[in-house]
């Protein structure tokens, strides 16, 4: 098993959507087995390929419940239900955290690593997971689920720290 570097808030990957996995193979085995020790190592609770730079509809998660990590490979949003607002950060935004509101519940639909489908759903910290792991393959950061004047602000943080001007 490998750890992978995790790619941060400018890296053109984490704007791409990614694409469907076709073949559930060997590759794709490890690349699941090095995202979830890479998650484990950040540490975080969930991961997306693309994260990584492999901009394939591959994540992983772990609620820390009796569970363990969970994979999702294509997967795809079915269900979203009532609101609750989070202080939410990520590994790509690394030490940023903000209230971000999103549903309070999320259904996705998705393939384990058996090609089977499965449907993986949760209220709180999963459906939390489920949706900011989704938005990472659509090309989407936590930054773009803030209130216009507080994504601006961060915007600006964000920018004035790669340049060396905080």
């Amino acid at each position: 098993m490998a750890t992978y570097p995790i790619r941060t808030f400018g890296d053109p990957v984490l704007r791409m959507e990614a694409k469907p996995v076709i073949d559930i193979d060997s590759t794709v085995r490890s690349l699941v087995r090095d995202m979830i020790e890479t998650m484990y190592n950040a540490p975080g609770l969930g991961l997306a390929a693309n994260q990584i730079g492999i901009p394939r509809r591959v994540a992983v998660f772990d609620a820390q419940d009796e569970l363990g990590p969970r994979v999702m490979i294509n997967p795809e949003i079915v269900e979203r239900s009532g609101e609750w607002e989070y202080e939410e950060g990520c590994l790509s935004v690394p030490n940023r955290y903000w209230p971000i509101l999103r549903p309070a519940f999320a259904r996705v639909k998705a393939l384990d690593l058996d090609g089977n489908e499965v449907e993986l759903a949760g209220d709180g910290i999963v459906g939390r997971l489920i949706q900011h792991e989704v938005d990472h393959l659509d090309g989407y950061l936590l930054i773009d689920r803030l209130p216009k004047r507080v994504r601006k602000t961060a915007l600006k943080e964000l920018r004035d720290e790669a340049l060396g001007l905080e």
